[in-house]
């Protein structure tokens, strides 16, 4: 029986890497972005169904949430580190809107989109959400934001699991080949995060489509509420 799978931020990375898996799987797999060039290409790449939408616009999201029927699988993969304020602000300002972005970005997108497509789910459906080893360490405001991702999905599972949905948090550690640090991560800083990890090489963005294709099968269905966390063994609280 052919699946549907929503992929948010699935234009790049670990959202384009997930929509591929699930696409060679010969599921119907949307995808969602704010680029509308970006969107159109990727889907016709993929041979996926693309769809317009910034995820942390309430008004978008329900939009296009009213396109999708029956839903099978949903993944929250939109969010990432926010480009930095432009134009003078004060200190204080400043860190309000960096806050303000990353709480919109890592959590409000994975809240408004489930809460518009929570009742298009069927018993054996499953939520994942991309989190990050941030939530647990030198994260800021972005882990900070990761670690509510957490937190929420550990309601939203108590919630939804006896109408039969599984829901679960993929933290991931560094993942190479992303936009995620914006052509700012030094060769030092990628050694480092490397050398973390107990089996000294870095992610890559088909290891969270792997773990996220799993978390979607028969063979995951009593695995629910859960943040599992995908570094290498990189993962401490230090």
């Amino acid at each position: 029986m052919t699946r549907t799978v929503l992929i948010t931020g699935g234009t790049s990375g670990i959202g384009r890497a997930i929509a591929q898996r699930f696409a060679a799987d010969q599921a119907k797999v949307f995808i969602t972005g704010r680029t509308p060039d970006t969107v159109e290409q990727t889907a016709k790449e993929l041979g996926v169904h693309g769809i317009v939408c910034d995820a942390a616009d309430a008004g978008q999201v329900q939009a296009f949430a009213a396109r999708v029927d029956e839903l099978d699988v949903l993944v929250n993969a939109a969010g990432g580190l926010p480009q930095a304020t432009s134009g003078e602000v004060s200190a204080l300002d400043g860190v309000l809107a960096q806050w303000h972005a990353n709480l919109a970005q890592n959590l409000l997108t994975a809240v408004l989109t489930t809460t518009s497509v929570q009742d298009k789910l069927t018993s054996g459906s499953s939520i994942i959400s991309i989190g990050s080893i941030g939530a647990e360490r030198r994260g800021g405001s972005y882990g900070a934001a990761k670690a509510a991702l957490g937190a929420w999905n550990a309601s939203l599972s108590s919630q939804l699991a006896p109408k039969g949905v599984t829901c679960n948090v993929i933290s991931a550690g560094y993942i190479a080949d992303t936009n995620f640090f914006h052509g700012q991560l030094s060769d030092e800083r990628r050694s480092a995060l490397v050398e973390e990890t107990h089996n000294k090489r870095p992610g890559t963005v088909d290891d969270i489509a792997q773990t996220a294709y799993f978390l979607a099968s028969q063979g995951a269905r009593h695995i629910t509420g859960q943040t599992i966390h995908v570094n290498g063994g990189a993962f401490t609280t230090r």
